[in-house]
């Protein structure tokens, strides 16, 4: 953990900020969405096909790390005290996959929306970046193997990608 990481704030014993942080992002997203401009007509075609194909990419990863977690899921970025580290299945290639789906989801809606919703789904990743980088600290913290396995699951939202 770098110095930079530990001066997150907790924002709550649990991280509930984060988790009403986020919540406005996913308001504003929607409205900047139903409410703004649309793309060129000449573009929708390609842009909707896009989106639908990120949707659905966003629920897989929202899925299956919700699974992945099963009893442990939780929304709040702080880990439940009777959890273990969950380093198979999605876990296995990403660390933070429902991060990562809520982002592709952002993604998605811009494209199926409003070029508008970009400003959302950028900011959202900054957020979720920082999110992440706070979760992480407590990570560390709880799970000692957690140094070893960031160093071998590199990608941090989106298998492959990201």
């Amino acid at each position: 953990m770098d110095a930079k990481e530990g001066r997150l704030p907790t924002l709550g014993n649990r991280g509930g900020g984060w988790v009403a942080l986020q919540g406005v992002i996913f308001v504003v997203a929607a409205m900047v969405g139903w409410l703004g401009m649309r793309w060129p007509s000449s573009a929708r075609p390609w842009l909707w096909v896009a989106g639908v194909v990120a949707l659905v990419a966003g629920v897989g990863l929202l899925l299956a790390g919700g699974a992945g977690l099963g009893r442990q899921l939780t929304p709040f970025p702080r880990p439940v005290k009777d959890g273990v580290l969950r380093d198979d299945g999605i876990y296995g290639f990403a660390r933070h996959p429902i991060y990562g789906g809520v982002l592709v989801l952002l993604l998605g809606w811009a494209l199926v929306s409003s070029p508008l919703a970009l400003a959302p789904f950028l900011l959202g990743a900054g957020f979720f970046d920082a999110k992440r980088r706070r979760e992480e600290v407590w990570l560390l913290e709880k799970y000692p193997d957690y140094a070893a396995y960031s160093e071998r699951v590199t990608r941090r939202f989106v298998p492959f990608v990201w």
